[in-house]
């Protein structure tokens, strides 16, 4: 299988671990880094031993340029996905999929139209952590899953962040900048949601950068800082929600999967690896098991993609799941706003699970 040109759009913070992460995926070759910043995007591909670099329409134009893997801020994801399935290059967009349902939607419509491919982050979902629990859950290790239970409570980014501000604009917070991870896990699992019911709170109305050369910089919220959520799905089950950037309290990577025999503890979903842990109703104690497969990091998504359309098959972070947790998110939103129940409405096909021998690391035959 020859390798994959991929084009990086996007050289900011979160483009250092994809990079990294690339590098060492025999399937995928990475031949340009672009950003709006030409001097951003130079300094990552010398970092990165990427060969060339430059404007985002030159990462588009480039001929060896296959698949154009997009980090741009959110508000961007679409426009510039649209804009590369346009000159015929299949998007692995980070996450969300787009700023609205709307323009998820129309992405999907013209990449099915162009005959091209659309995948999108997390694909943490791919890690040996959720993997190992959907073969825990395959094997009936915890009888039948009925509820899941996740908890993501922290004071927010601003302390660390030096440029927090866009993580508080309209399509962030904690719901569309975590919950994606979260919900992801649970779409994974349980499949498509039916409707969602939501409360939402801010607990300030301004945050002040905490590091960095702009700290003590004040700033306006823009979205809740606290929702609270309920979402029931297609095949039954119902799921209890928290995100919170409004709790001194720090409490991450909560996920529980309540089954008929026993409940599964599954590893924090913003990361690829970790122990489950599995406890029965007679039981006074967990019982660790350690996940096994691949935990390579972010990047595993796109060479997955890469090898699907070598092959002529589905790739699992697929565009249109990314979809409904978009849809389930703006649901959400919507109905802590006073709304009540929101239902969903799209659909999309349960990706097949990885086998633990499943290696991003060695190439493909």
């Amino acid at each position: 299988m020859d390798p994959l040109g991929v084009g990086i759009v996007g050289c900011g913070n979160i483009s250092d671990q994809y990079l990294r992460h690339l590098a060492t995926f025999p399937d995928v070759q990475v031949l340009f880094c672009a950003d709006i910043d030409t001097e951003r995007a130079k300094a990552q591909a010398a970092a990165y031993d990427v060969p060339a670099a430059g404007s985002v329409q030159q990462a588009l134009e480039h001929p060896g340029v296959e698949l154009v893997v997009n980090l741009t801020i959110p508000a961007a994801h679409a426009e510039v996905a649209s804009a590369a399935i346009a000159v015929g290059k299949h998007v692995w967009n980070e996450k969300p999929l787009a700023p609205d349902v709307a323009s998820g939607c129309a992405l999907l419509g013209q990449a099915r139209q162009a005959g091209l491919r659309i995948g999108c982050a997390p694909d943490t979902v791919l890690g040996a952590g959720l993997q190992s629990a959907r073969r825990l859950i395959s094997a009936g290790a915890i009888g039948t899953p009925v509820s899941a239970l996740t908890l993501l409570q922290g004071p927010g980014p601003e302390s660390w962040h030096p440029d927090p501000e866009f993580l508080f604009a309209k399509g962030a917070g904690p719901l569309f900048d975590l919950g994606p991870y979260y919900l992801s896990v649970l779409a994974t699992l349980f499949g498509p949601a039916t409707r969602v019911a939501a409360v939402g709170r801010r607990a300030r109305d301004t945050r002040v950068i905490g590091s960095g050369p702009r700290a003590g910089t004040e700033f306006t919220v823009e979205v809740p800082t606290y929702i609270s959520a309920l979402a029931e799905y297609a095949g039954g089950q119902a799921a209890s929600l928290l995100f919170s950037w409004d709790s001194p309290l720090g409490r991450a990577g909560f996920v529980e999967i309540t089954g008929t025999e026993a409940t599964l503890s599954v590893p924090d979903p913003n990361t690829f690896d970790g122990d489950l842990r599995v406890r029965r109703a007679c039981e006074t104690e967990w019982t660790v098991i350690p996940s096994a497969g691949a935990a390579a990091g972010r990047g595993t998504g796109v060479v997955d993609m890469a090898r699907a359309i070598r092959r002529g098959e589905p790739h699992r972070a697929s565009g249109e799941m990314a979809l409904h947790v978009l849809e389930m998110m703006t649901a959400i939103e919507r109905s802590a706003s006073g709304t009540g129940f929101e239902a969903v409405e799209s659909v999309f096909d349960v990706p097949a699970e990885l086998d633990a021998e499943w290696d991003p690391h060695v190439r493909a035959t």
